[in-house]
């Protein structure tokens, strides 16, 4: 989904515009203090541009890609090849001595949450907002939820509940990136297409603090809005996510190449209709058709997936937060799958043996 193809709608759209808000100081990125975990695709541009608008960025990565940044600074290439280089950023392995921040964004895979999460509690002060920017259905799916699944854990994402317990879902703020990007070598971040990040508070409220992020994505270049129902939108992007990443990794296709084959089209709509049907049970409401959606990923053409990515550069896949939990959800809500089930374990298989 491209920023020409994504509808606002209703909601508060911040497009950089000078607004009079409770929580003000969002509106001025110098004074915020942000710690970006996981400096890959998004958080690489997050964090690049909040260090370039004047904000006080720590980037906490791992392995070439953090000595690279630690190095070289953080690159980043712009849709149109711009090129913006921070210089001397803040880079770190761990969050042990960078202290309380406003602002903490976690952008590392689903995977490797559980292993991070027990290292967020020490950024964590008073007023502390934590933002996911992440794909799939997140761990804090069932907090607030209003029904009877409130506080259910997601087994795919959260399987020892140490997600839950080390991080304070109350400072959550829910988000839903359509954009895409990717590392194209260490230290070099590029952002392919998209610029919208729409956020709401899980309870579906206004409050100043959402209305303050709002402000300050618009602020460094990106679009938001303030939804009251962040869990649709989270099922509308998931719908893409469940379906064209493990095709493309199975068929090595690009969005384009699977939109344009009537096999493969034909395959990613069965599956965003078995993923719908179990969204809705859940309570979740589409503003946009399954056709829309698919015609929407075909005109950003011949994009590389992130689990292709993933994949031609031999990482681990991201299956259980993009189809996984849509599984386990079909069993919770006893809706079929069986489409979804037989392409994630092709793909589970694809993962393992590649692995091996």
């Amino acid at each position: 989904m491209n920023d020409s193809e994504y509808e606002a709608g209703e909601g508060t759209e911040a497009d950089g515009t000078p607004q009079e808000r409770p929580g003000v100081e969002w509106a001025r990125p110098g004074s915020v203090g942000v710690c970006v975990i996981g400096a890959g695709a998004m958080g690489g541009l997050l964090g690049g541009r909040l260090a370039n608008a004047g904000a006080d960025v720590s980037l906490v990565d791992q392995g070439a890609h953090r000595e690279a940044m630690a190095e070289n600074g953080l690159t980043l290439l712009g849709p149109d090849d711009t090129r913006h280089v921070v210089v001397n950023p803040t880079v770190r392995a761990d969050t042990a001595d960078l202290g309380t921040q406003d602002l903490v964004i976690l952008s590392v895979k689903a995977y490797d949450l559980p292993s991070v999460a027990p290292s967020v509690g020490p950024l964590v002060g008073p007023e502390t907002v934590i933002l996911p920017v992440q794909n799939g259905i997140p761990w804090w799916y069932f907090h607030g939820f209003d029904g009877e699944l409130e506080g259910h854990r997601i087994e795919s994402v959260d399987p020892d509940g140490v997600v839950e317990r080390h991080i304070d879902t109350e400072r959550v703020i829910g988000c839903v990136p359509f954009a895409a990007g990717e590392v194209v070598e260490p230290g070099v971040v590029r952002h392919t297409e998209g610029r919208w990040f729409p956020v709401g508070e899980l309870d579906g409220t206004t409050t100043p603090r959402i209305r303050g992020i709002t402000d300050l994505l618009g602020r460094i270049g990106l679009r938001s809005r303030v939804l009251d129902d962040v869990r649709s939108e989270l099922w509308l992007k998931a719908l893409g996510n469940l379906s064209f990443n493990p095709v493309s990794a199975l068929t090595r296709a690009t969005l384009g190449e699977i939109c344009r084959d009537p096999e493969t089209r034909a395959l990613v709509r069965t599956m965003m209709e078995e993923a719908k049907a179990v969204a809705e049970a859940l309570g979740a409401s589409f503003r946009r058709s399954i056709d829309d959606r698919i015609e929407g990923a075909e005109t950003v053409g011949d994009h590389r997936t992130s689990m292709l990515q993933d994949l031609e550069r031999g990482d681990r896949l991201e299956l259980e937060a993009l189809v996984g939990t849509v599984l386990e959800l079909a069993e919770v809500t006893g809706k079929p799958a069986p489409t979804i089930r037989t392409v994630y374990r092709l793909t589970h298989l694809l993962d393992e043996t590649r692995r091996r």
